[in-house]
């Protein structure tokens, strides 16, 4: 893994800071909801002990028969009577369903100053209409009838239409049905059956109400649906206690809500808006997606912020309710919205009158203050962390890129350094106070020492072959004269062990000398124009006299080898790559020299099987004094290919070796003449 990469993965350990910080406000989160829930609950607590002293308007709608009763919304406006509901400010679901003949039937019933207000919706295959002029208690029509019970006195209220649009109610009395006009209706006709809407004094109705519909078919069949009180009839009316609702209205403070019920769980009261006032609630919500998804990880999960709503129907029946209604003491719940982040805390308290519980009340604040505040602290971290991470990241980034050039161009300029003829010292960040500074300067020192060394060598084979030569030349002028002397049969094998030792010092000075005398030679050669091929196939044909023992073989792909250059020395580099095949092959094997062109240039291979090169050789094969000879490297000093080396350099050319499988293949590219006069050839560097 490089450099930048590995800073990159250091940076991201900036990312514990968002999450140690959404740790806390977690935390947080949940410190000042439990401490808000514990204000609520006192707060519920002393409340629900001040409305004991209500325990006759708590007790007024209480009665055994709790489901027989029909509760009526609160309704803010009064609806205009006209068969449709849409002008109803009731809750969605506030409908309740009956079971009638033909399918359901669905009313609701509303309250507005001193009237009543009912909805009934009749799904209906048939629809009967009274005919004009009919009359009686037992006409078959279709109907709706309010009845109405105050002690013993039952009134029944029945409403039957001749056509759509507005209809007159009639009082049912023992014979007859009178006309009460103090109702106001209208009947309209739906695709499934039809719809009724329906004004009444509330003074008609002082005790009990109930609602029945009769469907009858155009036989004469008539089939009830009514309100499943119980056997006895109709229940007393629920609705809004003013005393109750002017009281608790006292009671709540902005951002909270207080639901009064009675022992049955009717609600009797309703009071307060758990939003906060309009400068501050626009902080609560939490805005962009990914933020808000980063939110509902972090807080604890709640219950649907829909179930805090009171019941559509009047009638709070919620488990933490019901516990309350039953005397215990709740634990406070907790309501949350995740699409929107509003969120709610609700306790519920019992009310008590002496040792009679009277009803209950509901205490709810909105945590839009608790969510404003992690909101913005949320907010503001995220955006401080990621803008820091993102910083740090890039910066280290940079760092990293910037270091890491540094360190390619110093690992280029080394590599650089290593010259085949020279060495240099300069190196990138030389200059620098760091550790790459260091490290640019301790390579430099090494490159010089290195550079000293490299000199020395290259210059070795020149002193050696000088200072040598004088002390070789006595030596063997000694031994010459040692031979005219009368020696023991010892002193003779002696004396020709000492001349054979000198012969090969000889041989080793000369070659050293060929090298020194090769380099000075590519550099002032006079080049000529001439056909390679014909010079190698000449040559190779030499070779194939001079040693029968081997084969050799000659192939040309080119008609037209022109290069400039002096053939004398190609035929001595050529020399020194036969010369090195022969000490790699056997008696019989074969030697192959092909001659082939790559674009503008001129290739010659020398092909011999043998053992293969060492793959760490590389270029070091061609370097001077270098030789992969095991079993008589002490009679080669490495010189040959250098040699060879020179030479093809000397002509603008390379020279590179390379395994074949089942030998080695030396390679000398060199280019082709121009049309341009002969000139001297490019220069040894």
């Amino acid at each position: 893994m490089n450099l930048r990469r590995q800073l990159l993965l250091v940076s991201l350990l900036t990312l514990i800071l968002p999450w140690a910080g959404c740790q806390f406000i977690s935390e947080t989160e949940s410190a000042l909801r439990e401490g808000q829930q514990h204000m609520l609950g006192g707060t519920a607590k002393a409340i629900a002990d001040s409305l004991s002293q209500f325990s006759l308007e708590l007790l007024a709608t209480t009665s055994a028969r709790a489901g027989g009763r029909i509760y009526a919304h609160p309704l803010e406006s009064a609806p205009f009577v006209d068969g449709y509901m849409d002008d109803w400010t009731v809750p969605d679901g506030a409908m309740v369903n009956l079971r009638g003949k033909d399918g359901p039937v669905r009313y609701v019933v509303g309250a507005y100053s001193q009237y009543l207000y009912f909805f009934v919706s009749v799904r209906d295959n048939t629809v009967v209409y009274r005919h004009t002029g009919e009359g009686g208690i037992g006409s078959h029509a279709d109907a709706v009838t309010l009845i109405s019970v105050d002690g013993s006195s039952r009134t029944e209220y029945r409403l039957s239409a001749e056509a759509p649009g507005e209809i007159v109610a009639t009082r049912v009395t023992a014979n007859r049905e009178i006309d009460e006009t103090r109702i106001s209706a209208d009947w309209q006709d739906t695709g499934d059956g039809y719809q009724l809407e329906i004004r009444a004094p509330r003074n008609l109705f002082p005790a009990a109400v109930g609602l029945t519909v009769s469907n009858t078919d155009s036989a004469g069949t008539a089939g009830v649906a009514s309100e499943s009180f119980d056997r006895d009839g109709p229940g007393p009316l629920v609705s809004i206690s003013p005393v109750l609702q002017s009281v608790a209205s006292g009671y709540v403070q902005p951002g909270l809500r207080l639901v009064v019920t009675d022992r049955d769980g009717w609600r009797v009261a309703a009071a307060g808006n758990l939003s906060l006032p309009d400068e501050n609630s626009g902080d609560a919500a939490v805005g962009a997606g990914w933020l808000r998804l980063i939110y509902n990880l972090i807080l604890e999960p709640g219950d649907e912020a829909k179930l805090a709503e009171p019941a559509p129907n009047g009638r709070e029946q919620l488990g933490y309710i019901a516990e309350a209604l039953s005397g215990g003491v709740p634990e406070p719940r907790w309501f949350r919205n995740e699409a929107t982040g509003t969120a709610v805390v609700s306790v519920a308290r019992p009310v008590w009158s002496g040792n009679v519980q009277t009803g209950a009340i509901i205490l709810q604040q909105g945590t839009d203050a608790i969510l404003s505040l992690t909101n913005r602290a949320l907010t503001r971290l995220i955006i401080l962390t990621l803008v820091t991470t993102i910083i740090v990241a890039a910066v280290l980034i940079g760092y990293a890129s910037w270091l890491s050039l540094r360190i390619q161009r110093l690992s280029n300029a080394a590599e650089l350094a290593l010259d085949e003829k020279r060495l240099s010292s300069s190196l990138p960040s030389a200059l620098a106070s760091d550790e790459v500074g260091d490290l640019s300067r301790s390579f430099s020192s090494v490159l010089r020492q290195l550079g000293v060394y490299n000199d020395y060598l290259q210059s070795l084979a020149s002193k050696l072959s000088h200072e040598l030569r004088t002390p070789l030349t006595i030596v063997r002028s000694s031994l010459e004269n040692l031979e005219h002397e009368a020696l023991s049969a010892a002193g003779q094998k002696y004396a020709e062990r000492a001349r054979d030792g000198t012969d090969r010092l000889q041989n080793i000075l000369n070659a050293m000398s060929e090298a020194n005398r090769t380099e000075e030679l590519v550099k002032n050669a006079e080049t000529e124009r001439f056909d390679l091929c014909s010079v190698l196939r000449a040559t190779v044909a030499a070779y194939a006299d001079a040693w029968p023992e081997r084969e050799f073989a000659f192939s040309s792909a080119v008609s037209d080898a022109v290069i400039h250059g002096s053939p004398e020395l190609i035929i001595q580099m050529l020399d020194k790559l036969i010369a090195n095949a022969m000490d790699f092959t056997e008696t019989g094997e074969r030697i192959s020299i092909s001659l082939q062109r790559e674009k503008d240039s001129i290739v010659i291979a020398v092909a011999n099987p043998g053992q293969p090169l060492p793959e760490a050789m590389g270029d070091g094969l061609f370097r001077s004094m270098v030789s992969v000879r095991k079993g008589d490297a002490g009679k080669h000093l490495g010189l040959g290919l250098y040699i060879a080396k020179l030479i093809a350099e000397g002509h603008g050319g390379k020279i590179a070796a390379a395994n074949t499988g089942d030998g080695v293949v030396f390679t000398v590219t060199l280019a082709m003449a121009k049309t341009s006069p002969a000139g001297r050839a490019p220069t040894f560097q």
